[in-house]
């Protein structure tokens, strides 16, 4: 087993050395069918540095890698990749390219704290404040009240576009992107979910319009910005933040039996996803913003800082990431994401110095619960409270007129008349 080391600046570089929420009512909305039972995990004794690649590698193999998974999992202590596996194929219709560490999966909503850094970044170079008005960047915008502040932490009270632009997208055969869904918005004025800034509530719009702020303040394509100021200078090879252009060439998701997943019309917009990377990026990038490499330092704890505390629970949000805060003052600094067959989790627990990587092509909801139950592989996570599972079986129209009846936002994946899976958030 290889373990390899990662040397932190604002520039990284590889070498092979000899031996990888929040508060809110809905919790997590990434998940369908019944929730499996929570696998059981029993803490590495921390001076024994053998047992972590053993003990995570047993762990891994008999709770993921037995089963259907498709991708690729990492695991780090500190700098040190400690374990690290690529299974399956990219296509599985032709199966003629198997994963490795090269291949770009989309992360769906792990791209919101790529987005939540960039905002923090032209805030630390003067060229925004996050306290400004949406009205400053967009002219018409009719949600007077709504900051940027209030987009980075889900507090905006906006409407999920996933929910109301299908009324209004009329050539289902063509891509919305990030512009139409604002179009949308100050054309028909979708009904908010709430007061802005009154409380939380997870949706894409919000990550969305923080795409186009970036694009307004930096005259740069969102793709363009990210790749200039983030993925060349961390040597991210293998990431990118996805366009139009790109769709044909993506690396595909499939259903849980391995049916390829058909895009739709809301494939395009990017910030609140779309960006593809891998594991071994996802570290790059992890730790450099964990350690103040990306933006200073104040600004990294204010993107860890839980800002949605109207109640008591261990779940609650900063900007762009979601937090777990532990009764025994443990924290867990993660993002999982889903979209259409792809899930991926990101999770780094500070106080072990450990980051957590899986991503999969292929629809596995047991993802989510094995990354959370491998916390405990490495100290005391284990009043975390098991993933809620939710389900819906009805098609697109039935979102929209959520939307317009004004019924209480739920994030999940919806079944075709056809029996086929079609997800309707970017999770």
């Amino acid at each position: 087993m290889k373990h390899i080391f990662y040397n932190i600046g604002f520039t990284l570089s590889l070498v092979v050395g000899c031996h990888a929420t929040l508060q809110e009512n809905k919790v997590q909305p990434e998940f369908t069918s019944a929730p499996p039972p929570a696998p059981v995990a029993t803490p590495i004794i921390k001076n024994d540095s053998s047992a972590y690649t053993n003990t995570v590698k047993d762990f891994f193999e008999k709770k993921l890698l037995n089963g259907r998974f498709n991708g690729g999992v990492l695991v780090a202590k500190g700098n040190e990749i400690i374990y690290e596996k690529y299974q399956g194929y990219e296509d599985l219709r032709t199966k003629k390219a198997v994963i490795d560490e090269a291949t770009p999966m989309h992360v769906a909503s792990v791209s919101k704290n790529f987005a939540a850094a960039a905002i923090l970044k032209l805030s630390e170079e003067n060229k925004l404040q996050i306290t400004e008005p949406l009205t400053n960047f967009f002219p018409g915008f009719p949600y007077t009240d709504v900051n940027v502040e209030m987009l980075l932490s889900h507090r905006s009270g906006l409407p999920d576009y996933m929910h109301f632009l299908e009324k209004y997208w009329t050539d289902k055969n063509s891509y919305a992107n990030n512009q139409d869904v604002l179009n949308a918005m100050i054309n028909y004025q979708p009904k908010i979910e709430f007061k802005a800034g009154t409380r939380f509530e997870y949706s894409n719009t919000n990550f969305v319009l923080l795409a186009l702020v970036i694009e307004k303040v930096t005259g740069l394509s969102y793709p363009e910005y990210m790749k200039k100021t983030f993925f060349e200078p961390l040597q991210m090879e293998d990431t990118y933040v996805a366009s139009v252009a790109d769709m044909p060439s993506v690396t595909p998701s499939f259903a849980a039996n391995g049916r390829y997943w058909q895009t739709n019309f809301m494939d395009a917009t990017y910030g609140d996803k779309n960006i593809y990377t891998t594991p071994r990026d996802l570290l790059k990038w992890s730790l450099a913003v964990s350690q103040g490499k990306v933006i200073r330092q104040s600004l990294v704890d204010s993107a860890f800082t839980p800002y949605s505390n109207e109640k008591k629970t261990v779940h609650n949000y900063g900007f762009g990431w979601r937090l777990l805060m532990l009764p025994n003052d443990k924290k867990v600094i993660y993002h999982n994401g889903k979209w259409h067959g792809t899930n991926a989790s990101l999770a780094m627990l500070p106080e072990d110095n450990v980051t957590i990587i899986v991503i999969g092509n292929r629809y596995n909801s047991n993802i989510y619960n094995v990354s959370r139950a491998s916390y405990n592989l490495f100290g005391d996570y284990i009043k975390i409270e098991p993933q809620r599972h939710y389900v819906a079986k009805k098609h697109y129209k039935r979102s929209s007129k959520r939307s317009v009846a004004k019924k209480k936002t739920t994030h999940k994946t919806y079944t075709s008349s056809a029996g086929r899976p079609v997800t309707k958030t970017a999770r």
